[in-house]
Formats: structure tokens, sequence, C-alpha cells
């Protein structure tokens, strides 16, 4: 894939995980892309490392697969910054 794929997948998937997470409100375009491009490689390496096909181009399939990637991503930085809030109370 090109660069303005990427950007483009990455701005939907990253848009769509921040919409089912709930933190739409806090993220920005330039953030959503961010998370998506780091999503679509979470997710490619997860799906590659259980066997199955990773991103096969600007699909459906690509989208799915960065959109769940772009999901634990925003997960496991929200169990980062919750441990971080709460101790510093």
């Amino acid at each position: 894939m090109n660069i303005l794929a990427w950007i483009i997948l990455g701005a939907l998937a990253g848009w769509i995980a921040s919409m089912i997470t709930g933190k739409n409100s806090q993220m920005g375009g330039f953030a959503n892309v961010v998370v998506g491009i780091a999503g679509a490689l979470i997710g490619g390496f997860l799906m590659n490392l259980i066997g199955g096909v990773g991103l096969t181009g600007f699909n459906l399939w690509s989208l799915l697969v960065s959109i769940v990637g772009a999901i634990i991503l925003l997960w496991i930085i929200n169990l980062f910054k919750g441990k971080r809030t709460n101790s510093a109370s």
C-alpha cells in the first residue's frame, strides 16, 4: 500500500476504534491517524502470529484488522493511564 492508503486506512480505523472505546471526544484527527496506523501494525502482527492473514491491501479485511489492533492499542494506553492517575492519588 502507498502512503496515502495507509493514512486513509489509519484515519478510518483510528476513528472507528475511538468511537468503540468512547475516546472520540478526546482524540483529534491526527491522533486517529496515528492510532489507526499503529493499530494496523499491531493487528497485522497479531494476525500473522496466530496464522491468519494480516493486511492485504486497501480493503474491508485490512480495515477490520486495523480496527482490532487500534482497539487493543487504545485499551493498553487506557490501562497505563489509569494506573498512573491512580498511583498519583
